[in-house]
């Protein structure tokens, strides 16, 4: 029985990518403005028809072909439950997968570990960061994830280091990037650790990582980036980046099951971030020994091949020059309203998939919290509030590839309308 069983689970996982790549929708890839192809593949997503959501960027809802495989696996692992996950599923499922993202990452097998998310992946790197002494200083941005800024504000107490923010103007060009930094780096001799987010979850803005990175190494400062909104949708391997310390998740435009991350250390630098813990069921020289998270859900680590087939059919270039199309239909709509403030610039290179505004004057959290509740029960319109930016909070807009022009169409209208309020 056990055998059989086992037997067509195997089958059914090694024809989910055949059954992905002979997919008509996915059969061929489509301009950024090919409406009928980007159709074909929102036809592979199952959207809630009670509301139009643009908050995206929290989690990526699974393709069709993912969820199935997802629901198969939970359904596996009821069946086969201990027996499996103590005998085969280290052996014949996480190795493989590990080899399997490595080569999408475009590293050594040995260089990445799965986590249960960015969050868990940034702060290991971070609070394991070695190389910190007393009278250093550690640097990040306004526009860093929270967590991520706790734990750098945690690592310096610890150490007796200064932590200090960098803050990042409104809507800056690539140029005021990287002047802002260079100046703040200068101001700040002593940094020894600098936080960079690929892409901001407050406003969107894309950081020129690897200029920064360069420029920091050249001051003898090591790089820690989150990428947990840009992998998958910025078309890069983790080596571009230049950067030695990298978390991200596979939850976001990926879009595999919630609860998955990974954090990448280039081999050199293993020894410069501290065991979690003091794990012994790792050696220290095995990256592996950086997380020790207790039981994984291994339903969803399963499904991260069926998550990496569909994403590649498409091709991350692909979805990315798609979601990129989606938010400049948006906000070159609303780029010369007297009435609104798009906190990205449409610099090349600077905006993906999102991209945040504020109503001019209304700038705290319980402003933005009103709108945002205002765009639901007005409009259908699902979004979230954020703050951070120099200039007050604001409100966060996220495209996906089920989104459709007219969803966006009705967002325009709906801040239009607020807008005059």
């Amino acid at each position: 029985m056990t055998n059989t069983i086992t037997r067509r689970h195997f089958l059914r996982r090694s024809a989910l990518g055949a059954a992905v790549a002979a997919s008509p929708a996915l059969a061929s890839t489509g301009r950024p403005d090919d409406e009928a192809y980007w159709a074909s593949v929102a036809s592979h997503y199952t959207v809630s028809p009670d509301f139009i959501n643009l908050e995206n960027a929290y989690y990526g809802i699974m393709a069709q072909p993912v969820l199935d495989d997802f629901k198969r696996n939970i359904d596996y692992l009821n069946l086969e439950n201990s027996r499996y996950l103590r005998q085969e599923f280290d052996r014949d499922r996480t190795e493989a997968i590990r080899a399997q993202l490595a080569q999408h990452m475009g590293v050594a097998v040995d260089e990445i570990v799965l986590t249960r998310g960015a969050t868990e992946s940034l702060q290991n790197l971070i609070a394991n960061y070695r190389l910190l002494k007393r009278g250093d200083t550690v640097m990040h941005g306004n526009l860093d994830y929270d967590a991520m800024i706790y734990a750098m504000d945690d690592l310096a107490a610890r150490h007796g280091a200064r932590s200090v923010t960098v803050q990042l103007p409104d809507a800056p060009t690539r140029q005021d990037v990287l002047d802002t930094y260079e100046q703040a780096l200068r101001r700040h001799p002593r940094t020894r650790l600098l936080l960079l987010t690929h892409i901001s979850h407050r406003t969107g803005l894309v950081l020129p990582v690897a200029e920064l990175a360069r420029m920091a190494k050249r001051r003898g400062v090591d790089v820690i980036v989150d990428v947990a909104q840009s992998w998958g949708q910025l078309n890069y391997q983790l080596p571009d980046l230049q950067a030695d310390f990298i978390g991200g998740n596979l939850h976001k435009w990926i879009g595999a099951p919630l609860g998955l991350g990974f954090i990448y250390i280039r081999k050199p630098r293993l020894a410069d971030i501290g065991v979690q813990l003091g794990d012994r069921d790792y050696a220290a020289s095995d990256i592996r020994s950086r997380v020790h998270a207790g039981t994984l859900n291994s339903a969803a680590v399963m499904t991260i091949p069926a998550a990496l087939a569909f994403h590649e059919h498409i091709g991350t270039a692909n979805k990315g020059a798609r979601l990129r199309h989606q938010r400049d239909h948006w906000v070159r709509q609303l780029r010369e309203h007297p009435g609104v403030q798009i906190l990205t610039s449409d610099e090349p290179g600077m905006a993906g998939a999102v991209t945040s505004f504020r109503l001019r004057g209304q700038t705290s959290m319980e402003d933005n919290q009103a709108l945002v509740q205002r765009l639901m029960t007005q409009y259908g319109i699902f979004t979230v509030a954020r703050p951070g930016p120099v200039g007050g909070c604001c409100i966060r807009v996220t495209p996906s590839l089920f989104t459709t022009a007219g969803d966006l169409d009705r967002l325009v209208l709906a801040v239009r309308q607020l807008a005059k309020a």
